[in-house]
């Protein structure tokens, strides 16, 4: 049996699309139908249920023989790592982030990468929650970072250290005493855009208080949002990370509040490929490393030598 025509088979099956299939392993839709067809000719069953050209379904052997295709492939794959043969070619990475993460840990995290695996070629999307949501669903991106799970039987999800907000504000608004949250709100504010997790948390926090800002106008990027702030257009909520180095490079400052933001959730998303060790690999290590991002060796050994010295 050709392992590449049941390689097609399970991603068509899995992404429920001849064409999201296509895009995944780069072959033209009808490369990867005959592929498809060539595996039903020689089980002797039809594998796909092409009635309907609306919707995607399998037959009843179809969702028989996936179990035994993802099976196949995990074999083989475990087959090439047992001997060593493992592709020594390019290994492709899409990755889609939000924007929080571009100016936090992704730009480290994608240089560690390329440091640790010489066959990688990353592709970056830089876009909202929904959208890299649906990207990975649709199997056009392999690894997600987002404020909200991704739920999807195939997908695999967890939860990633949680980023500080902090408000940003002119230079010139800069004090020693906190802000309380009160006279944040009576200048106009900025936040990401609509419906995004920080946008929500800082609308309830403020209707919990009581407060409602002038204005409250939403901007989908960082850059843009800095720019606003230099030029006295409002006080913004920022990833606290973030922050730090773009208060060094612009005319802004942190404004210490008496009243914390809701830290931002971020999920990593990803579809489980069984038959690639390589692209496993590569993003287990980029979890390992959003894991430790910004924690002090210093402090990390400290805090095990004292650990060691509790269960004594």
């Amino acid at each position: 049996m050709n392992q590449r025509f049941v390689e097609a088979f399970y991603w068509v099956a899995t992404l429920k699309s001849m064409t999201r299939a296509a895009e995944k392993l780069f072959m033209t839709q009808s490369a990867i139908s005959s592929r498809v067809s060539a595996l039903e000719e020689e089980l002797g069953v039809l594998l796909i249920d092409r009635r309907d050209r609306q919707q995607f379904a399998l037959t009843n052997a179809g969702l028989r023989f996936l179990s035994y295709a993802e099976r196949l492939m995990t074999l083989h794959r475990q087959m090439r790592d047992e001997l060593g043969t493992e592709d020594a070619g390019m290994h492709l990475l899409r990755v889609g982030a939000i924007e929080s993460a571009l100016h936090t840990w992704l730009i480290p995290m994608l240089q560690h990468l390329r440091s640790v695996h010489a066959n990688l070629q990353l592709e970056l999307t830089v876009e909202i929650t929904p959208v890299l949501a649906e990207a990975v669903k649709r199997g056009s991106l392999d690894l997600v970072f987002a404020a909200q799970s991704v739920s999807a039987p195939d997908i695999r999800t967890r939860p990633l250290p949680t980023m500080e907000m902090v408000f940003v504000g002119a230079k010139a608004l800069k004090r020693r005493a906190p802000w309380t949250l009160a006279e944040i709100v009576s200048h106009e504010m900025m936040t990401f855009q609509r419906g995004s997790q920080p946008h929500l948390a800082l609308l309830e926090q403020l209707r919990s208080a009581g407060l409602e800002p002038p204005r409250l106008h939403t901007v989908s990027s960082i850059p843009a949002m800095v720019q606003l702030i230099e030029s006295g257009f409002g006080i913004a909520t920022l990833p606290a990370i973030a922050a730090q180095t773009l208060v060094q490079r612009h005319e802004i400052a942190v404004l210490p509040c008496e009243t914390a933001l809701a830290a931002l959730p971020v999920q990593a998303s990803y579809r489980y490929d069984p038959g690639s060790s390589a692209l496993t690999a590569v993003i287990q290590d980029a979890l390992k490393f959003i894991d430790g991002f910004g924690v002090d060796p210093a402090r990390t050994r400290a805090r095990g030598r004292s650990n060691q010295k509790k269960i004594r």
